[in-house]
């Protein structure tokens, strides 16, 4: 069952709506079995003995009867489930409320609506809905404080130099460690802020002395300190390195130490060190910021890098392990030789969560091994609640001796960093992530390792990671199990500076020459070979664009070409987290690990399938590579780019400038053509242009405009900076082609919204001019149209297109070209055809309105959406006699087709030249 099928089940129950049967229409609609759903309706698995009550174990609790209010009565029935029921529904048949009692997601919608959150019931139908955690705002107002304290002290201290940069850089990573240690009992409670507010004068002029005095405590152990006075001798010895090396202290005034103040006032308890990111994010130079490509990465999608990489895992094993103390020994073994890598890591948000993480499953496994050791000291043989645990596993729990420290080092963790200030606050949160997790170490079992003195956080090294060898900084052990993850920085081809286009040189040195691909693929590729044959994957978040268009195969050919295989895939997702400046990208995240028979699963937004093979357009279809092509695969018409003018705009005429020119020069009318662009065809922009052939020149110079807008463009393409550009000064009344169909031309836009089901294509008439870069088929059969607006090829081009920001970049070469079509019968082409007339006939009768406007999939007409309906079907019986049900199922077929074409061709080659060579020797 798919979920197209489900949400139109669900559209016909709502059509066909019955009281008396709805619940059980509910079920089969997410395809339950129905003997279970007949069991369930005749009352012999009903687990509730009240009438219009329906308790079905693990699945449902439904109650026919309810008070006066729904919400109470479903807040009840929550709170009163006993046999595992994932879903509580009420209803009076208007109003439909469900609580999801595994997530605690609500539905609180009109019961016509059903449908529209047909997501809601999906693990009914075994697909399971992703869950990630919400963000802490406190940790946002905090970051915002930061900002201005920065923003005032730079004010005061100019940075200059490096050294002044650093020097920075150390205090503010100090001065976070003392606002959360006075707040965590590191400190006495508010030790440091009332230190400052009780020593320092109002106008800050003596709080730099005294913030390098403290430094200086606080790097001093207590045999080693001599006549300091009592509220300094007061902090204890931190070490570490935190506060080891001498750094200059910025001067302070007023406001500067007054915001020292109010930042010392917020209560640090309850902030995530990794929040840190947004900080990072919020301080910088915004300028800096941008060259370097960094995205604070929220805690919601970290949990969706690590949990697939590695963390679901560990807890199945955890969970399999439950009853086994001897495997429980062996997970926490298993933990210790863990190591996580960020080559990019910023400010050090995925090590933080992934160390958080590691803890917790630590603290849970130690907790349960205390439990078991309980529970089989007191066993007699008849305690129904251990009774199917062998007893030998029972016997080693009540020996068994639980050892309350953590395995979990800080040295298990590793990073990269190019910004030194970044690479700081990475230090400070892994230290300051340790005391958090000691502190809930205590709490559960009233024991924990001292915070103080810090131990090493882990090897945080700052450099370039493209040009610094990975082994050195996390290095590769016998029995090691290494996990590399983060967010590098994306940066498209065009916006690499010359230092990055080194790196991806140097990366791409044992590939070949580097391609023009973005700048994470550096990433991609350091870490497919430092993998290779240990154990160990890798998962980034990235830009989506390394999964479209002809960036596929420059990158992923390497990888998979490797030994290696994507287990898992998050399709592509906007981009947003609570920073300062929230990142405005498409993303995805993908893991690579060496070719396993571990299952693959491919996420989109809440839904988790299983995969046979993911391949590198993030499907579930084998790891073909769609290769541009000049010519179409298959046997249709030949595309190309509209006419490009290469004009300065000269050749070119508004609507008043066109009416001007022909009110004073008649004869110019003949010259003057209509043209069309993608603003000009989608949202009815009317421009024109001078279309001057040779034959007409010499009677069209004679019109003075005319003349005058000629020579401009003579002047402007003989100042062009290419010797194409300067011959076309040759011929400076033409644009650089003079394409014409003989009868009508079809047009598609380059760029169309990621919004649209269909992208806009339609004919323009002989005559007008289509222009560069928009897409032509010139006298084109007319059944093309209803192929190209088809879902087979708007699926088609969504995968193999590149993307401008987030819309479709449409290329001949690519998706037009590549796109698998079988030869078909003039009957069908006729059938086909009547589709594309009727389609053209229902904009016809919205006429009023543009394109853009009827392709807006919210305000789309119904008999167009009929029209495009049926030519769906029309193309889809081109392929096979059975409508196709979900695009998955249009890329599977597509690709096999595509691969079967491309095998006919390499075969007809072959003959064709063995053909050729047969009769070179002959003759």
């Amino acid at each position: 069952m798919n979920i197209a099928q489900i949400e139109s089940n669900l559209q016909n129950l709502i059509k066909s709506f019955s009281k008396e049967t709805f619940i059980y229409d509910l079920l089969l609609a997410y395809a339950l079995p129905k003997a279970s759903i007949t069991r369930l309706q005749k009352g012999n698995l009903n687990l509730s003995k009240t009438e219009g009550d329906i308790s079905w174990k693990k699945k449902l609790r439904f109650q026919e009867e309810y008070s006066a209010d729904l919400h109470l009565t479903i807040s009840e029935l929550a709170q009163s489930i006993k046999h595992e029921e994932r879903f509580v529904i009420v209803t009076d048949y208007e109003v439909f409320l469900a609580i999801d009692t595994k997530t605690g997601e609500k539905l609180d919608i009109e019961i016509k609506d059903l449908p529209k959150h047909f997501d809601f019931f999906l693990p009914w139908a075994g697909m399971e809905k992703a869950q990630h955690r919400n963000e802490n705002p406190a940790d946002v107002k905090a970051a915002e404080r930061m900002a201005k304290l920065f923003d005032e002290i730079k004010k005061d201290n100019p940075v200059k130099t490096e050294e002044d940069s650093h020097a920075l850089n150390v205090f503010l990573t100090r001065l976070l460690f003392c606002f959360f240690a006075e707040d965590t009992h590191i400190f006495q409670d508010g030790q440091f802020t009332n230190a400052i507010s009780s020593h320092t004068a109002v106008d800050g002029h003596d709080l730099r002395s005294y913030l390098e005095s403290l430094f200086e405590v606080l790097n001093t152990a207590s045999k080693d300190r001599k006549d300091l006075p009592a509220y300094l001798n007061a902090f204890p010895y931190v070490n570490g390195g935190l506060f080891k090396d001498s750094f200059q202290v910025p001067e302070f005034s007023r406001r500067s130490r007054q915001l020292i103040i109010d930042a010392g006032e917020m209560n640090w308890k309850d902030i995530n060190p990794d929040i840190f990111g947004s900080m990072f994010q919020g301080v910088i130079d915004p300028d800096k910021r941008g060259s370097l490509g960094a995205h604070y990465t929220s805690v919601p999608n970290i949990m969706k890098v690590i949990e697939p990489l590695f963390l679901n895992e560990l807890k199945e094993e955890f969970e399999k392990a439950k009853h086994n103390p001897k495997k429980l020994n062996e997970l926490l073994y298993r933990l210790s030789k863990i190591k996580i890598f960020d080559p990019a890591c910023g400010s050090g948000n995925f090590l933080i969560i992934a160390y958080k993480e590691l803890r917790r499953l630590e603290i849970a496994i130690i907790h349960h091994l205390q439990e078991l050791q309980k529970a089989a000291s007191g066993f007699n043989g008849k305690s129904e609640q251990l009774s199917f645990i062998p007893k030998a596993q029972l016997s080693l729990a009540a020996s068994f001796q639980v050892e309350l420290f953590s395995r979990i080092q800080l040295s298990q963790f590793f990073g990269i960093e190019i910004d030194d200030f970044a690479h700081e606050i990475a230090q400070l949160s892994l230290w300051l992530a340790e005391h958090q997790m000691n502190v809930e170490f205590y709490r559960e079992f009233g024991k924990t390792s001292p915070t103080l003195p810090l131990k090493e956080a882990g090897k945080i090294v700052c450099g370039n990671a493209c040009r610094l060898d990975w082994e050195k900084v996390c290095p590769k052990k016998e029995g090691d199990e290494i996990y590399i993850l983060g967010n590098p920085p994306y940066i498209g081809g065009r916006m690499q500076n010359a230092h990055q286009k080194k790196d991806l040189s140097i990366a791409y040195s044992g590939f070949g020459k580097a391609p023009k691909v973005d700048y994470i693929s550096c990433w991609f590729l350091k870490s497919s070979v430092f993998i290779s044959g240990v154990n160990s994957k890798f998962a980034f978040v990235t830009t989506n664009s390394i999964n479209q268009g002809e960036q596929v195969s420059m990158i992923w050919r390497h990888i998979l070409g490797n030994s290696q295989e994507i287990f898992f895939a998050h399709k592509g997702f906007k981009w947003e987290n609570n920073a300062k400046k929230n990142a405005a990208v498409i993303v995805s995240i993908i893991g690579v690990r060496n070719i396993s028979n571990e299952p693959k699963y491919l996420i989109e937004g809440n839904l988790k399938s299983t995969a046979s093979n993911i391949s590198p357009y993030l499907v579930n279809a084998k790891n073909t590579f769609i290769e541009k092509r000049s010519t179409p695969i298959s046997s249709l018409n030949r595309m190309e780019y509209g006419n490009m003018a290469i004009d300065g705009g000269f050749l070119i005429l508004s609507p008043p400038e066109k009416k001007e020119l022909v009110a004073s020069y008649p004869q110019s009318d003949k010259i003057i053509r209509r043209i069309y662009g993608a603003q000009e065809y989608l949202n009815g922009v009317e421009r024109y242009c001078l279309w001057i052939r040779e034959e007409d020149l010499a009677e069209s110079l004679k019109i003075p405009e005319v003349n005058k807008r000629v020579e401009q463009v003579r002047e402007k393409r003989q100042n062009g900076n290419d010797d194409g550009v300067i011959e076309l000064a040759k011929t400076p009344h033409q644009f650089r082609e003079m394409k014409d169909a003989e009868n009508f031309s079809l047009i598609l836009p380059t760029v169309s919204s990621e919004r649209r089901e269909y992208i806009p294509i339609g004919f323009i008439e002989k005559g007008n001019v289509i222009i560069a870069p928009n897409q032509v088929i010139y006298d084109p059969n007319p059944f093309l149209l209803g192929l190209l607006c088809s879902k087979m090829h708007m699926t088609w081009m969504r995968t193999t297109a590149g993307r401008l920001k987030t819309d479709y970049r449409y290329s001949s070469s690519l998706v037009y070209n590549t796109f698998p079509f079988p030869s078909i019968s003039d009957q069908r082409k006729q059938e086909i055809t009547q589709c594309v007339f009727r389609i053209l006939e229902e904009r016809e009768r919205h006429s009023e309105k543009t394109l853009a406007q009827l392709y807006d999939p919210d305000k789309m007409p119904e008999g167009l959406r009929e029209a495009h309906r049926q030519n769906d079907l029309a193309i889809e019986r081109c392929y096979r006699s059975r409508p196709f049900e979900s695009d998955e199922e249009r890329l599977e077929y597509l690709f096999k087709l595509y691969e079967k074409m491309i095998e006919e061709e390499k075969i007809k080659d072959s003959l064709f030249e063995k053909e050729k060579k047969g009769r070179k020797i002959k003759n």
